[in-house]
């Protein structure tokens, strides 16, 4: 993998600069998007983020497992979980398409 991941504070500091705005209120951007995202998800089962992808609230069925410790069959619950969909456009910049 190359370089390291960019942390919040640089993610703020980098949006304060290309918009023009405090980190304050950069901050308080970023922090409005990811609630959003949440109470979103939440309520209407996803939530988009334009040119990026979605958040997907899914269901997963019970079914059957194994404990790999001892190797017995162990019934695995129903359970929601969240997923991210990677949108068309932003998968085909990063990792461009074979020809």
């Amino acid at each position: 993998m190359a370089g390291k991941v960019m942390t919040k504070a640089q993610l703020v500091t980098l949006v304060a600069d290309k918009a023009g705005l405090t980190k304050a209120t950069a901050g308080q951007v970023l922090d409005l998007i990811a609630g959003t995202a949440v109470t979103e998800t939440k309520k209407n089962g996803q939530f988009i983020i334009p040119g990026i992808g979605k958040t997907v609230k899914s269901q997963r069925k019970a079914r059957m497992g194994r404990n790999p410790q001892t190797g017995a069959a162990i019934k695995i619950p129903a359970k929601t979980v969240v997923k991210f969909r990677v949108a068309k456009a932003f998968k085909d910049a990063v990792v461009p398409p074979k020809k």
